[in-house]
């Protein structure tokens, strides 16, 4: 700001001059006392000055709608909408998100700072404002090979970033309880920024975690699946984010925790959500549509989606219609349902009636090549996807419909000439994670229950957070197809069945994101979807489920490129299961 500026600032809120813009006959949502306010609204620069009685060079008629502040979504991975930014902006702003704060982890995990690089260039000149969390754990843990490895050292200089606010979700618990070193150091780079934020990521934390989390200056959480959970993470001073994504949809189960008491310290946020899930139904609209049907006050939900979300991160231009904030406000139709009618960014409109106003994205960053030849797959071969049982019990991978926690089932398998056989009827499939950065050949196999497969195989290179490519199959002709046809894409989705291709989605973005634009995309995951109806039967997306089968941070079994991986004892175990017999008896002292 200069001189220039705040002076005509003072002058317009004095009404010793017009303003540039101003927005009559709105119902003014003060989001401060959570109630109805009316006036006339006065924009100069981009900038509310005043509430009252103005004149502009511009009038904005709200003929009686509601002025509404931007939308702020306070937690989400801009990849798994497998769209670039600068196109995710053009979904989000017709549904009123103004402003996001994204975590770039899992670019980061395939390429690096260059992955974190590409995120702020091509988020840079777009009428959104996105703001980044630095990923604090590059590789997710180290029981996996991602392809790379962010340290304190390389990640401090970039907390000096207008547009980075502090560290990403902190998913490596054990390295905080034992306060390792790298770690450390990276907390500490955080606190040494007097407005720095760390976030959390504490799935399945007891209260001595929480407090850990706390004690490290670790402040929010969007992992929370239990109203109890809620509870303890609120005792003890952190922010709740209420998550409802594509997979995990947890707001049902926490919105009871909110009342008025605290609902200042509770926030909206979707997490991972898939592009078509976006177009259709929303991102923190829909969150708010959703709290309201729950029996949440329109206010009350609205004030979460933005103030809370602003004092959340210290972002104190946003959140709110009043003087001194940035001009980023939606016009309503009603507050129930929340309708979007037209979405203004610093006084301009940007969006109306669900669609952009095109002429406001002239800019798209070029991706190196680091980022777009990012999938190097070996030659696969049906003795590497072979899974050797002595015995026909078997630890197995359990799926929770609409939920990223897993199951660590004990059943009986099919077992033919030593290896483990598929079954459609008992609904075991096999499971194999086949690491794709370095080329290491690692490859990890394990069995899969209730994904709903009945024929063919599914793959991925969006598997969380390391993305690696997996796959899930029936048989191992299928899986070899898909690994090889995901290599010669430079990585994406794929349905396979009978030796053929049904549908696939190319993501040459690292393998996590397009190249095109979103209508595009959401015309290859309909083809996608229609694909899967003809090979399974599924309530949920698999594909979403999929990815985060081989997230080994959140509970209970999941697989890594390395092998099976028990989450709750935080170590790799054998998919034979006779060996966990012994290792029961053992800790119970027999």
């Amino acid at each position: 700001m200069t001189k220039e500026s705040l002076t005509r600032r003072i002058a317009v809120a004095a009404g010793r001059e017009p303003a540039d813009v101003i927005i009559r006959n709105g119902q003014i949502i003060d989001v401060f006392n959570a109630r109805i306010i009316h006036g006339d609204l006065a924009v100069v620069d981009g900038v509310f000055v005043g509430i009252g009685r103005f004149e502009g060079r511009e009038v904005i008629d709200a003929d009686g709608r509601y002025v509404c502040p931007g939308l702020i979504d306070g937690h989400v991975h801009v990849e798994s909408a497998m769209v670039t930014p600068s196109e995710m902006a053009k979904v989000l702003l017709p549904h009123g998100v103004t402003c996001i704060i994204a975590d770039p982890h899992e670019i980061c995990n395939v390429a690096g700072i260059e992955g974190l690089r590409f995120m702020l260039e091509d988020s840079e000149s777009i009428p959104m404002d996105v703001y980044f969390m630095l990923p604090s754990c590059v590789p997710a843990t180290a029981f996996e090979n991602a392809g790379a490895e962010l340290n304190a050292d390389i990640l401090t200089p970039w907390l000096n970033h207008p547009r980075v606010l502090g560290l990403g979700e902190v998913m490596d618990f054990p390295a905080v309880m034992k306060a390792q070193e790298d770690m450390i150091e990276k907390l500490l780079a955080v606190h040494s920024r007097m407005d720095g934020r760390i976030d959390g990521h504490a799935a399945g934390l007891d209260t001595t975690g929480i407090n850990v989390y706390a004690a490290a200056g670790i402040r929010t959480d969007h992992e929370c699946v239990t109203a109890e959970e809620a509870e303890i993470r609120l005792e003890r001073g952190m922010y709740l984010m209420i998550r409802e994504g594509s997979v995990a949809k947890d707001l049902k189960a926490l919105l009871p925790v909110v009342t008025e008491r605290n609902a200042r310290r509770c926030l909206f946020v979707t997490d991972d959500k898939h592009l078509d899930d976006l177009l259709e139904e929303g991102s923190i609209d829909h969150n708010i549509r959703l709290a309201v049907e729950q029996g949440l006050p329109p206010l009350t939900a609205i004030q979460m989606a933005t103030l809370n979300a602003a004092e959340c991160f210290g972002l104190p231009r946003k959140g709110a219609i009043a003087p001194g904030y940035d001009a980023d406000f939606l016009l309503l139709e009603d507050l129930d349902p929340f309708t979007v009618s037209e979405v203004y960014k610093a006084g301009t409109l940007v969006a109306k009636k669900g669609k952009v106003v095109r002429n406001r994205f002239e800019f798209r960053a070029s991706p190196p090549a680091r980022i777009t030849q990012s999938v190097r797959l070996p030659d696969l071969t049906r003795d590497q996807l072979k899974i050797p049982l002595k015995s026909k019990k078997a630890r197995l991978i359990g799926i929770i419909p609409d939920s990223l926690v897993t199951r660590h089932l004990v059943e009986e398998v099919t077992v033919v000439d030593g290896f483990f056989q598929t079954s459609v009827e008992k609904d075991q499939l096999k499971l194999a994670v086949i690491e794709r950065h370095r080329q290491t050949g690692s490859i990890g196999l394990g069995i899969v229950k209730g994904l709903g497969l009945r024929k063919g195989a599914i793959a991925s290179t969006v598997a969380h957070d390391s993305h690696n490519l997996i796959i899930a199959g029936t048989n191992d002709e299928d899986m070899i197809m898909a690994a090889r046809e995901i290599r010669r894409m430079q990585g994406g989705l794929i349905v396979v069945a009978d030796g053929r291709t049904l549908a696939s989605l190319p993501l040459p973005i690292g393998g996590l994101m397009a190249d095109r634009e979103a209508r595009e995309v959401v015309e290859e995951l309909h083809r996608l979807n229609r694909a899967l109806d003809n090979i399974g039967t599924f309530s949920f997306n698999p594909f979403l489920t999929l990815s985060f089968l081989a997230l080994p941070v959140i509970p209970e079994l999941k697989l890594t490129d390395r092998g099976l991986f028990d989450v709750v004892k935080f170590r790799h175990i054998e998919v034979e299961a006779e060996e966990a017999k012994v290792e029961v008896l053992l800790e119970d002292g027999i």
